[in-house]
């Protein structure tokens, strides 16, 4: 599966097949987060972003590896890069269904 694979982005989303199984017995624990933090949606959703973040800046020192000619291994750059550009798809899409998801929320009729 590709989603693990792209900067940690998965956890993200909602936990499916055997990492889904992994991944629920860590939301549950007893640990908070350090910080007071309740963790739960939004410590998730932190990570993640976080691990975006992290995953375009790799990208962007990788790039420039490559471009300067400082890079001893070019296939790894372009990976890392693509890496990133999946990445940033993946949230985009995350982002577009969260916001149809809310707009179909408050049009619903009670």
């Amino acid at each position: 599966m590709i989603i693990p694979a792209i900067g940690g982005l998965g956890s993200a989303l909602p936990a499916t097949g055997a990492q889904g199984a992994a991944g629920a017995g860590q939301a549950g624990g007893s640990a908070a987060p350090a910080g007071g933090e309740a963790g739960g949606f939004g410590g998730e959703l932190t990570e993640a972003i976080s691990s975006l973040e992290k995953t375009q800046d790799s990208a962007s020192s990788a790039s420039q590896a490559l471009a300067t000619g400082k890079v001893s291994d070019p296939e790894s750059a372009v990976v890392t890069v693509e890496d990133a550009q999946l990445a940033m798809e993946l949230a985009g899409q995350i982002r577009t269904k969260a916001t149809e998801a809310v707009q179909s929320i408050f049009n619903t009729q009670v």
